[in-house]
Parts: structure tokens; sequence; C-alpha cells
């Protein structure tokens, strides 16, 4: 665990292929206002009338009897 430590301790010096904390804490940011963006997006229409249905009483059947989602057709 100390070897770990210590790599990314010498990763981050500049000059030596690492990045400093100035330049993480940047990507950071950028990476957290993309993020924030996509959020605020919410979901689209689509999918949200989708889910709607798939939810609904009376929609698709829900396949619980071949004991998950690795339908081989009985072929084993």
């Amino acid at each position: 665990m100390k070897d770990l430590k210590s790599q990314a301790s010498k990763s981050t010096t500049p000059g030596k292929g690492g990045l400093t904390p100035e330049i993480q804490s940047r990507i950071g940011h950028q990476l957290r206002a993309m993020y924030d963006d996509v959020v605020r997006q919410g979901v689209p229409d689509r999918f949200a009338e989708l889910i709607k249905k798939l939810d609904a009483p009376g929609g698709p059947p829900q396949d619980q009897g071949n004991g998950g989602s690795n339908d081989n057709n009985g072929r084993d």
C-alpha cells in the first residue's frame, strides 16, 4: 500500500509526466461542470414515456419464469 502512495505522490510532480494538483483540480472542476449540465438536461421525453408504459398495470409482461435473462430457448 505504501508503494501505491509513493507512486501517486511521484506522479504529481511536474515534468515527469504526472499532473500537478492544480491541473487535477482544474480537470475536476471541468468534469463537475459537464456532469451538472447533463443532469440539468433531465430525462428525454421518449424515455419518460417508455418508463410510464413499462410501469403501467397493463404494460408488457415481465418474464419471471425462466430464471433470468439467460434465455437459451431450452438449449443446453
